[in-house]
């Protein structure tokens, strides 16, 4: 069973004879709305449509917390609205839309219709509720004066989820509601005296502004959030609601607004589904760094089909982590979901794969599982060109026309151009005299023999992969075992790359070397005559950029040493023998989007390959970290940072004398070895 249609089961078991159970999300509209943020709609979606499979009418409702104050001012608004910061302590739907090219009116509707557009792609219907106008109407009003009545014992409740004993000075001057002042627009307002039967407050603000409020008539104010939830609960019928896990942690959010739902509003508190943030895997190229990409809804439609973002939320239980992936990682799962697709299709799917992907299905959208590693590799080579593409696709056996691959094409280009330029595979434009000329005569006679049987023509496919495996057997000495061979044919595929391409791996050679037209490459393979004029000053060009002397970056100017901390507490030898301390290899040093300290180390630690993130991007570039060898805490609990999941620590010195250095081990010490 899905995990959707468990909640459902349990919602329906709770009130078997509702007429319409009510499924909540919400969100503020702080800013662009994160994919992240995206897992509240899509875990209540999932639920409604489990519901609505079993028979019951179900609906969605969305809550704009647009009431909420603006806490802080996201950096894409700080760029062109500095001014912005002043507004800090208004509402959201006060505040006015920083963006001059935008019609909206306000912060709120700005990036509200942001998201609601890209909801509008994913075929998600919502009821929506806007906090503002649901305070200002009146409509809360009454439950706002039931608070103020229960101020002393939602005081007890919140105060008994809290660590810190409260002082009676908190308990006398605890108010669950906020004012919004009528002169600065803001909620730093202090309530200084509350009428006897709690419809009148005198209140006193922090830009000066004093006044008094009328509760039965005036309407610009807010509950504390966590009695505003609860409250909205009661207020809407709520039967099940999800939220990140640190709402669901013990006396979190949910476990405090559960006990004041009961207590102060009679109402039993919504099934809970916390959730585990989402990753971002393999920011890189253009995406990476200073780009200020939000990822948004709509950003990541850029890159997947809808229905595949809609996949990843099904298939994942809600408390387990997914990534959403800018390397080569996205071509895998765009596999993975043509798999499953394709066996629905079929009819050959069991009852779990069938529930995943009636979640992603979209009314009025169907899917072609074009392979998306083809369209890419393909299409690099081509430059995306349609009529080009669906030759090429007829050429190797796989007739996909455009209107089939349509939806992925553009998604294909903009991985490749935005995330993973290097994979971009262009042929050169002279011939590779560089390479050429460190091959041996066996190696040049092997590309002659190539050139030679793509310039004769008239082959297939087929016949094409077959001769690509026969050129270095035909030149092998007599007896060459089969693990050598490999490695021959390895060296030879290796060339031709570097000869094309001017890398050492590329696409399948023999698809790609079937799917252009031969007149575009086949002279790149031709040595035959002399170097020309044009690819001796290429070459020439080459030497003057690579003796251009690299700019000196600035020396870092150190202090002086810390004073010298005294010794610890002693401790026992068990204590000691409890860390787990390993030599590892550096084997990649990536750069983390939006982080501008940290590195994301993959490393070989003797049994296996493990991520750690380490703040040491500031004392060191990649090259000066990769293939060295450090000691790691292996035994670590792994934590998430900066959106990728540590695996252990590694050893450093820091000081002001020196900034951080990185404890380096002799490269004679294998991987693995403990450190005792």
């Amino acid at each position: 069973m899905h995990w959707s249609e468990e909640i459902a089961q349990r919602i329906i078991e709770r009130k078997p004879d509702k007429e319409e159970y009510v499924c909540a999300a919400g969100i503020s509209p702080s800013g662009s709305i994160h994919i992240g943020n995206f897992r509240d709609v899509a875990t209540s979606y999932f639920v409604v449509k489990a519901l609505r499979k079993m028979g019951k009418k179900a609906k969605l409702l969305f809550s704009w917390d647009e009431f909420d104050r603006l806490r802080k001012v996201p950096v894409n608004v700080q760029a062109v609205a500095p001014e912005m910061e002043k507004c800090i302590g208004m509402p959201y739907v006060d505040v006015k839309n920083p963006f001059p090219d935008s019609p909206c009116k306000t912060y709120a509707e700005y990036f509200e219709q942001e998201f609601e557009r890209s909801i509008g792609r994913f075929g998600i219907e919502m009821d929506y509720r806007h906090q503002a106008e649901m305070y200002r109407s009146g409509k809360y009003a009454e439950h706002v004066l039931h608070a103020l009545r229960h101020r002393a014992e939602i005081f007890e409740i919140l105060d008994s989820h809290r660590t810190q004993e409260a002082t009676d000075e908190e308990r006398k001057n605890f108010y669950p509601v906020s004012i919004y002042c009528p002169a600065c627009g803001k909620d730093t307002t202090k309530i200084t005296d509350l009428s006897g039967d709690c419809t009148e407050a005198k209140y006193r603000c922090a830009c000066g502004h004093e006044g008094t409020f009328n509760f039965t008539k005036d309407f610009n104010c807010k509950l504390s959030w966590k009695v505003d939830w609860a409250m909205r609960w009661m207020y809407e019928g709520v039967d099940f609601e999800p939220g990140g896990k640190d709402h669901a942690s013990p006396n979190g959010s949910y476990d405090t607004s559960r006990e004041i739902s009961k207590a102060i509003f009679d109402y039993e508190a919504p099934i809970f589904q916390g959730y585990e943030f989402i990753g971002i895997k393999g920011t890189t190229g253009k995406m990476s760094g200073s780009s200020g990409l939000n990822l948004t809804p709509e950003t990541l439609l850029k890159l997947y089909q809808p229905e595949i973002i809609l996949w990843l939320y099904s298939k994942t239980e809600p408390l387990k982590a997914f990534d959403f992936c800018f390397d080569d990682g996205i071509l895998r799962q765009y596999f993975e979901f043509d798999r499953m697709y394709n066996e629905v299709k079929s009819g050959k799917a069991n009852d779990l794969t069938k529930a995943i992907l009636y979640n992603a299905e979209i009314e009025g959208r169907s899917v072609e599982t074009v392979p998306m590693n083809l369209l890419v590799q393909l299409g690099s080579v081509v430059d995306f060109k349609v009529d080009m593409l669906e030759l090429v696709f007829r050429k190797i056996g796989t007739p996909y026309t455009y209107s089939q691959f349509a939806d992925r094409l553009d998604r294909a280009k903009f991985w490749l151009e935005q995330c993973s330029p290097e994979s971009v595979n262009r042929l050169r434009a002279t011939r590779n005299w560089e390479v050429y000329e460190t091959l041996n005569e066996t190696q040049r006679a092997e590309i002659a023999r190539l050139y030679d049987f793509i310039k004769a023509g008239g082959y297939t496919l087929d016949e094409l992969n077959a001769k690509l495996y026969a050129i270095p057997k035909e030149f092998a000495p007599e007896g060459t075992d089969e693990k050598a061979m490999k490695g021959i044919q390895g060296t030879f595929f290796k060339n031709v790359y570097q000869l094309l391409i001017d890398k050492e791996r590329g696409p399948r050679l023999y698809l790609f070397l079937y799917a252009i037209d031969p007149a575009q490459y086949s002279n790149l393979l031709d040595f035959s005559t002399p170097k020309t004029q044009a690819e001796q000053e290429a070459e020439e060009a080459a030497k003057r950029a690579d003796e251009q002397p690299e700019e000196e970056q600035e020396a870092v100017v150190y202090g002086d040493p810390d004073p010298v901390d005294p010794i610890k507490g002693e401790i026992e030898y068990d204590d000691f023998a409890a860390v787990d301390m390993r030599v590892c290899k550096v084997l990649k040093c990536q750069e983390i989007r939006k982080s501008h300290s940290c590195y994301k180390l993959t490393l070989f630690d003797g049994l296996d390959k493990r991520t750690i993130v380490s703040s040491i991007k500031a004392y060191y570039k990649p090259e000066e970290l990769i293939g060295k060898k450090i000691i790691v805490l292996a035994n670590l609990k792994p934590a998430r940072i900066t959106g990728v999941t540590s695996e252990g620590m590694l050893l450093a010195a820091t000081n002001n004398a020196c900034g951080c250095r990185v404890v380096f081990v002799d490269d004679a010490v294998p991987e693995g070895t403990k450190i005792l």
